[in-house]
């Protein structure tokens, strides 16, 4: 039988979950998650879900507030009625409490792709890995002690005491020796896993300011977390570039900022070298993002879609492109990027990000066609 309070969380678990998918653009768009607790938490502001009070209404016997004065005459000392919005600090509670309700990365993914309508991916090929797993799942009469399974032992000890006439209904002692030790055992089996590798590469010049990476780490994070609810296992990867690229950690790829030239061919050349030596494309699911504020070297762009067409465009899932706006870049490097390619690879997806509100609407666009 299913207890009342049991009944009571789910219902507030429901109550829960709704107040988030109403406010999810938000979380979205502006990052309103106060972090990640841990690798499978995050801590999330929702309002405050007050508890309904009854309302009495008058019942003819006076009560407070009643007696001599006109409304708005302070009471206490002073008498001086101040304006409102103003005084001394007060000691009633505000109205628009925010609480912290903890959700699994797997709640939040499911409410992502619940509310932007995301298919679920379908893996490419056979980019299948197997890893030896220990399923305990049979029992034998040796083993270590540590693997000694308490129940069948007892089990196995009180047939044999009934079985001899030893077993006393009125004095039910049960002592197991050697012969009834049971132990569980296990087999060793090769389990599937479909494993992705995401690839991050930003152009780091300075013309790219603390506010549009901002915008792609908000981005980078609902696409993990999308992502990760899809495969058993996440790589990411991550490269950074201004006139020259180079693999860094997630620490150094949102902080830092360079100050020369643009050629977005060298973030090419480090994503096909991983290509290449790390992650051939016959073993993982492959997605790269390349976020840009559209700067790059005109003499460049030739030798930057060569690589792409050649060795990246045909080995990935999705090659998603987004143009953080920007005040210092051109923003020319999208239109060039369409004028070359088009409609031609399926692979290819480009949004633009002008601001925060725009996050919402370009990860729809990036994971909206289920590669």
């Amino acid at each position: 039988m299913t207890l009342k309070i049991e009944r009571d969380q789910r219902r507030f678990q429901q109550i829960v979950r709704g107040k988030v998918r109403a406010n999810l653009r938000k979380y979205i768009s502006h990052g309103e998650m106060i972090g990640r607790k841990n690798k499978e938490l995050v801590s999330i502001p929702v309002p405050q879900l007050d508890v309904p009070r009854f309302r009495f209404g008058d019942n003819g016997n006076g009560g407070v507030g009643q007696g001599e004065g006109e409304e708005g005459t302070p009471v206490g000392k002073g008498g001086q009625q101040r304006p409102g919005g103003q005084g001394e600090a007060g000691c009633d509670p505000g109205d628009g409490h925010l609480m912290e309700v903890d959700m699994t990365l797997e709640e939040l993914a499911d409410l992502l792709g619940d509310e932007l309508e995301l298919p679920r991916i379908e893996p490419k090929g056979n980019a299948q890995m197997t890893q030896e797993k220990a399923k305990y799942n049979s029992i034998r009469s040796t083993g270590p002690e540590a693997l000694r399974h308490k129940k069948r032992t007892y089990l196995k000890a009180l047939r044999r005491q009934i079985s001899t006439g030893v077993y006393e209904p009125a004095n039910p002692r049960v002592v197991p020796i050697k012969q009834d030790q049971q132990y569980r055992s296990w087999n060793t089996i090769d389990k599937p896993e479909v494993n992705a590798a995401v690839l991050y590469m930003m152009d780091v010049s300075g013309s790219m300011t603390d506010e549009q990476k901002q915008i792609v780490r908000t981005a980078a994070f609902w696409i993990d977390t999308w992502l990760s609810r899809q495969y058993d296992g996440i790589e990411t990867r991550y490269i950074i570039h201004d006139a020259a690229a180079k693999e860094v950690d997630e620490q150094t790829f949102y902080h830092t900022r360079e100050s020369g030239g643009t050629r977005i061919s060298s973030a090419y050349k480090v994503c096909a070298q991983l290509f290449e030596n790390e992650l051939p494309p016959s073993d993982w699911n492959l997605y790269c993002f390349q976020f840009s504020d559209g700067d790059n070297w005109g003499e460049d762009n030739d030798q930057a879609f060569e690589i792409l067409k050649e060795q990246i465009l045909p080995h990935v899932n999705l090659y998603c492109y987004g143009q953080v706006e920007s005040p210092y870049g051109s923003g020319e490097y999208l239109g060039h990027l369409e004028g070359r390619f088009g409609d031609r690879y399926e692979a290819l997806i480009t949004a633009e990000l002008e601001d925060n509100d725009a996050i919402y609407d370009a990860i729809k666009t990036f994971l909206g066609t289920g590669r």
